[in-house]
């Protein structure tokens, strides 16, 4: 080998523009190209809807599978920001959907509390998808635009008037990305919309699949949310109490450069079991591994001076 060949200079570098860098290595970003993270993908767009919820300006949110494969998210938030972006120069819509690191939910003000704060969620779903639309209700306008693969293929524009606000998403899984399976499972996505809806009470969750010929709408709402979610899991084994112990606690924390607000929600019902079961999350996104809070939980549960 000659010494030129081994010669590692500037122009052994190269860059990833846009989202490029999604489709080269999706399992960094959506955690790998099987059926999971084929589901993944839908959790991803859903938990921005959610995150509306959990800031006071949704209530009801619409999933569909088509039968064409393809799959749509609709809220009735405050729908996604259309207006241009002084940084980008690309309209807010676009650039949370076709920028890495973008978005409402690093502390500006969007958010209080929100599912994820990397900001590469829904436009890792775009870069894998076989073409992503958008449509966006604000002020009186319907916006929309189209991408395919993570690119712009239509650029927003207003095609039509519509009262209230949201954000209705509908794309189809590339397969050049999932080569394993395209196809969307109903029971998979049900449990996380179930879950979801047990988890902020409040909620209107419904799901239909255009595939099914029965053409009915599957509805998710718990008034009572966690303590309803703790009564299910306890369904198969015998209370010790017939009635959940539940509590909730909010507080405010400041830090250096500003004040964190925290709530906390616990619930919980003994059974005649041996076996413990605790689900923890975090802004509805369950930490299996559990954390913090848990260690904390199971500390103050099992402390003498606690009790």
């Amino acid at each position: 080998m000659s010494a030129e060949s081994q010669t590692y200079d500037a122009s052994k570098l190269s860059q990833l523009k846009g989202l490029e860098a999604v489709r080269k290595k999706p399992g960094m970003y959506i955690g790998g190209t099987d059926e999971r993270a084929l589901h993944h993908c839908v959790s991803e767009v859903l938990d921005n809807s959610v995150d509306e919820h959990l800031a006071g300006h949704c209530d009801h949110i619409e999933v569909t599978i088509h039968v064409d494969g393809s799959i749509s998210i609709r809220d009735d938030g405050r729908g996604i920001p259309v207006d241009v972006n002084q940084d980008s120069g690309l309209p807010g819509v676009e650039l949370v959907l076709t920028t890495l690191h973008s978005g409402g939910k690093y502390g500006q003000g969007g958010y209080k509390f929100s599912g994820g704060t990397h900001g590469v969620g829904a436009k890792c779903v775009n870069a894998v998808s076989e073409w992503f639309e958008v449509e966006v209700t604000r002020d009186g306008q319907v916006h929309h635009m189209e991408f395919e693969r993570g690119k712009t293929m239509k650029k927003l524009e207003v095609i039509g008037k519509a009262k209230g606000s949201g954000t209705f998403i509908t794309f189809k899984p590339d397969p050049e990305i999932f080569r394993e399976t395209v196809e969307y499972k109903p029971e998979i996505i049900t449990q996380r919309l179930r879950e979801l809806a047990f988890l902020n009470s409040g909620l209107e969750i419904t799901f239909l699949d255009e595939r099914k010929a029965s053409g009915e709408r599957e509805k998710f709402f718990y008034k009572d949310g966690i303590e309803e979610f703790v009564k299910q899991l306890n369904k198969s084994k015998t209370p010790i109490h017939p009635k959940p112990i539940s509590f909730r606690k909010e507080s405010s924390v400041e830090t250096a450069d500003k004040k964190v607000e925290i709530h906390v929600d616990v619930v919980l019902q003994y059974n005649d079991s041996y076996n413990d079961q605790v689900l923890c999350y975090t802004n509805t996104i369950h930490n299996p591994d559990g954390g913090a809070h848990l260690t904390g939980f199971r500390s103050a549960m099992t402390s003498r001076t606690s009790c």
